[in-house]
């Protein structure tokens, strides 16, 4: 028995195609799989809430694009990642803590 082949929760997640199926087939990271999920589901579980939340990980992902891209174009120019001139390595902004 597959994990398509049962339900766990409510009818709102019962599609032609389901998402995670969807979002494997794809390779869709995942930011952009939630903002997905709830513009898919917002009609037939929590309305405006889902839409509210998809918004809410559009603007985190928009928010870590233009940090992502901010960085790299500091690095390119020499003030980001690496020496800041003074050897003091700079931190991307999303850097994990124990790096």
């Amino acid at each position: 028995m597959g994990a398509n082949s049962r339900q766990v929760g409510g009818d709102h997640y019962r599609t032609p195609i389901q998402h995670w199926d969807f979002v494997l087939a794809n390779e869709i990271p995942y930011m952009e799989a939630q903002v997905i999920k709830y513009l898919v589901r917002w009609r037939k579980k929590n309305g405006i809430a889902d839409l509210e939340k998809a918004r809410h990980f559009l603007e985190k992902l928009l928010e870590y694009e233009r940090s992502q891209a901010e960085f790299s174009k500091a690095t390119k120019a020499g003030t980001g990642s690496g020496s800041n001139g003074e050897g003091v390595r700079a931190a991307h902004p999303y850097q994990l803590l124990d790096e």
